[in-house]
């Protein structure tokens, strides 16, 4: 069909929908067209290049079944409190069947018997690439450059698909499902971190337009080292560094990631810090260029080796990527708690198999299998357990529909305080009650701006712009829960840390879910099986 003005709009139906385009996504995919369904993947970007997996080395929590309670024992010990070791196997046993399907497609490195080191750093380019083939292998159809805007919702509440823009063709699509599964990834709320302008909350917002809750948001601070002049963050290179502050003393640094951070970032508000990984062992130096290439690329034209120089490092935030919140899944398939929604990876809360630490890294890159995995089957399921018709309305509200009349809405000074209010050290690194509610009254208001006014103006041009009005409200959306969450713990648990409360709350050993949108709620949620 076409609307007027000559651009194309597409229709279309599947048995499954998933909304995302990078690891979670694909694995999503790939699990639902194999248990039989037909299946749409759409995608903000290209995919097989989009998120931050695109742009780095991963490793997987990939462990032999003899280790896998000793694992989770492990793993336990660091999650205060809240994880699940019941998931947690979960995710281990899943992780070690499906991983197994990359051999052939993607080069894993020889182990000393000559079998694949399925444990070792995996490239990310070249890891979605595979992802990609398989998924259209299996019979998925990927629509690049579809960035869905929202979800469609029956009267009964039900999900019954999605709805966005076609970028390249212009337009609109508008595909009807069985089930949606939301794989659109976290948000670092713009910090710059490579790989990560286009995850921006939009798969959160949707779900809490369709009535999902969210857990875990007050996780959403995990700060990572970077050159000062670049967005290229890296964990494991930075463990092996030397740190000296601004009048050149070394600083020392406490056990622990998060302890870590917040050493390096107090002395950031003083001034520059700068650091030599002085202490990366011969292997690290050997390898590095093989299992991170990008991570030199920096220092090159500087001429720099920062093995043995001194250079100038930052912290960029990783927001709800490499922190634990995002939307509350339960059941075996990851439901989102709508009937037709489900939810995998980085976009659904980590707090089942890491608690209130980051799941950055290997954790975080098995929960995108596993989740992956049991959503896709869940979804198949959903929309094969009876006849999902009847009409739907689209769910959408804010940066789309306003309240009020249309205006002007200045959206880069709205993603500017977005930016600060989630990324400055003193307001989301070290949180106090006054901080989290000056934070959160700002934010409010720009969500009231953007409710009452905020819509993409007809014409050329008008689907990027759509795009554009969504993405500031979701990112609006997702600081308001993340304060709204840190707000409701008052004490400090995990990367969450309140300067006036230093201390874990035994009473307070339960995950808070948020929601709402006009008016944001919280309430505690038990620990368990669910």
């Amino acid at each position: 069909m076409t609307r007027p003005g000559g651009r194309a709009a597409l229709e279309a139906r599947a048995d499954v929908l998933v909304v995302g385009g990078g690891l979670a996504a694909t694995w999503t995919a790939l699990s639902a067209a194999r248990e039989g369904g037909s299946v749409i993947l759409v995608d903000k970007g290209y995919c097989g290049t989009s998120g931050v997996t695109a742009t780095a080395g991963v490793t997987h929590w990939f462990v032999p079944p003899g280790r896998w309670r000793r694992a989770v024992a492990e793993r336990q010990e660091g999650a205060a409190g809240l994880s699940d070791p019941e998931w947690a196997l979960r995710v281990l046993r899943t992780t070690w069947q499906r991983l197994p399907d990359l051999d052939g497609r993607y080069p894993f490195p020889k182990g000393p018997d000559g079998a694949p080191d399925r444990a070792q750093n995996v490239r990310g380019p070249e890891y979605l690439r595979a992802m990609r083939g398989l998924a259209r292998r299996s019979g998925v159809r990927i629509l690049d450059h579809h960035p869905a805007l929202e979800l469609l919702v029956r009267d009964d509440g039900s999900v019954a698909g999605a709805a966005g823009v076609r970028r390249r063709e212009g337009g609109r699509w508008r595909i009807r499902a069985g089930a949606v599964v939301l794989a659109t990834g976290g948000t670092t709320f713009r910090s710059h971190l490579l790989g990560s302008r286009g995850n921006t909350g939009d798969g959160h917002l949707m779900a809490a337009e369709a009535g999902a809750a969210l857990s875990g948001m007050e996780f959403s601070n995990y700060y990572t080292l970077a050159p000062a002049y670049s967005t290229m963050a890296r964990s494991m290179s930075y463990m092996f560094g030397t740190y000296v502050d601004a009048d050149g003393a070394e600083i020392e640094l406490p056990a622990g990631q998060h302890g870590r951070m917040r050493a390096l970032g107090r002395a950031m508000q003083r001034g520059p810090v700068r650091a030599r990984l002085d202490r990366a062992p011969d292997e690290v130096r050997r390898v590095i260029h093989l299992v991170q290439p990008n991570f030199l690329l920096p220092f090159a034209p500087r001429g720099i080796d920062p093995f043995t120089d001194l250079f100038e490092v930052t912290l960029l935030g990783e927001g709800t990527v490499r922190g634990t919140g995002g939307i509350a899944v339960t059941g075996a398939g990851c439901s989102a708690g709508v009937p037709g929604l489900f939810a995998a990876g980085d976009v659904a809360s980590r707090e089942h198999i890491v608690g209130a630490v980051s799941g950055g890294g290997s954790p975080n890159s098995a929960w995108a299998v596993s989740s992956g995995t049991w959503a896709g089957a869940a979804a198949v399921r959903h929309a094969r357990s009876g006849p999902h018709g009847g009409p739907a309305r689209p769910a959408g509200r804010a940066g789309l529909r306003p309240a009020r009349a249309t205006a002007a809405v200045d959206a880069d000074a709205i993603t500017d305080l977005v930016r600060e209010e989630l990324n400055a050290y003193g307001k989301n690194m070290f949180r106090s009650e006054a901080g989290l509610r000056a934070s959160a009254g700002l934010l409010d208001s720009a969500w009231r701006e953007i409710g009452d006014h905020l819509a993409a103006a007809p014409g050329p041009g008008a689907e990027r712009a759509a795009v554009r009005a969504r993405e500031t409200a979701a990112l609006v959306a997702m600081g308001r829960w993340v304060k709204a969450a840190a707000l409701h713990r008052r004490e400090s648990r995990g990367m969450h840390w309140r300067v006036d409360a230093p201390g874990a709350d035994p009473a307070r050993a339960h995950r808070v879910a948020v929601g709402g949108l006009a008016e944001v709620r919280t309430r505690p949620l038990p620990v368990g099986p669910s």
